[in-house]
């Protein structure tokens, strides 16, 4: 369970990416969840004072999988490869999967083999120590900074399809609320650390502008 999101529906589409319990990390998540509680998330995303970035990054990293493990998990029932033939945010943006190892070649295929993909293969970078370390102390690789943003575009996708093709059945399921205060928290750290480029949020940069003018009166 994510400490940022709670559903009414436990069901994950995934399992649940669990971090070691008495951990550095688990203490940042913690210390993150309960920033929260405040209800800013511009100020709850913000590098505590004293750590490490590459670590606050990989926590939250992990955390997002979760939410959105959730999220899909909601919906995951009615998205499929008959209702959502292709991988889609709308009708201007469609994706094209690949992975650079088993599929080199970007391929066409349906939303729910899509997220299948995706989400199994950032599992695989999530426990994949040498990119992202659970032991105290161990150094981050070179490559973790590129890993993680490459994880954190292709989770958005599935925040984008969503809102596009399943809002409506998120909607029904009261689930609005919740996929509404993920996603903003979401957007709000990696526009903190940009770890986005502008260009990839495209499909819900309306959505994004609208979210986040609704906080600019209410933290001055």
């Amino acid at each position: 369970m994510s400490f940022f999101f709670q559903s009414r529906n436990n069901k994950t589409f995934k399992p649940h990416k669990s971090l070691p319990e008495g951990s550095h990390q688990m203490d940042l998540i913690k210390h993150a969840a309960a920033t929260l509680g405040s209800g800013n998330l511009r100020q709850a995303v913000m590098l505590p004072d004293g750590e490490d970035l590459n670590e606050w990054i990989a926590v939250n990293t992990v955390d997002f999988f979760n939410q959105i493990n959730m999220l899909y998990g909601t919906i995951s029932d009615i998205c499929t490869p008959q209702t959502c033939q292709v991988m889609s945010a709308g009708a201007k943006y469609e994706y094209f999967w690949a992975d650079g190892v088993k599929i080199k070649k970007p391929i066409k295929c349906s939303a729910p083999r899509y997220i299948d993909y995706l989400m199994t293969w950032v599992q695989t970078q999530l426990d994949n120590e040498d990119i992202f370390p659970s032991a105290v102390g161990v150094p981050f690789s070179k490559n973790f900074m590129p890993i993680a943003k490459t994880i954190l575009k292709r989770l958005f996708r599935v925040y984008a399809h969503i809102y596009h093709q399943h809002f409506s059945d998120v909607i029904s399921l009261n689930e609005e609320a919740h996929l509404n205060t993920s996603f903003k928290h979401f957007i709000y750290f990696v526009q903190e650390f940009s770890l986005i480029e502008r260009r990839e949020l495209a499909p819900l940069q309306e959505l994004i502008e609208k979210l986040i003018s609704k906080d600019k009166d209410k933290y001055k």
